[in-house]
């Protein structure tokens, strides 16, 4: 029985499901918004806020436990000297997850996981260059 396990497996064995969520979470370090399925966004918002809080913590352990999850130290790097310090004044909700809708090939709802800081994103079409 499942009683009380709250981890959604997602169709995938375990490693290649944490493997998966820490890629989503380097991904949204690195380029601070990223486009994936609703429900993979709501993993990773998970994995993306504990980090955030280890790297408020800034303690060598902190910083270590950060790379053993996402697997790649330039990005706890990332989330240690330029992320993680810019939430010192807030108590949580480091991540918002927009909804897009579905996605035309097979019908998977899509959403945007980016940082609070970040601008919101706008749904409508993208709007020509004006040439100068």
């Amino acid at each position: 029985m499942r009683h009380r396990k709250q981890d959604t497996k997602l169709g995938r064995p375990g490693a290649h499901r944490e493997a998966m969520l820490a890629a989503l979470v380097c991904g949204l370090i690195r380029e601070r918004r990223i486009t994936t399925t609703l429900a993979k966004a709501k993993l990773a918002r998970r994995l993306a806020e504990k980090m955030v809080t280890l790297g408020r913590q800034g303690t060598l352990a902190a910083r270590r436990r950060a790379v053993s999850k996402l697997r790649r130290p330039g990005a706890a790097a990332i989330l240690f000297d330029e992320i993680a310090p810019s939430f010192n004044g807030r108590q949580g909700g480091y991540t918002r997850i927009v909804k897009l809708g579905p996605r035309r090939s097979d019908g998977s709802e899509m959403a945007i996981l980016e940082w609070v800081g970040a601008d919101a994103p706008d749904k409508s079409k993208p709007k020509a260059k004006e040439e100068a």
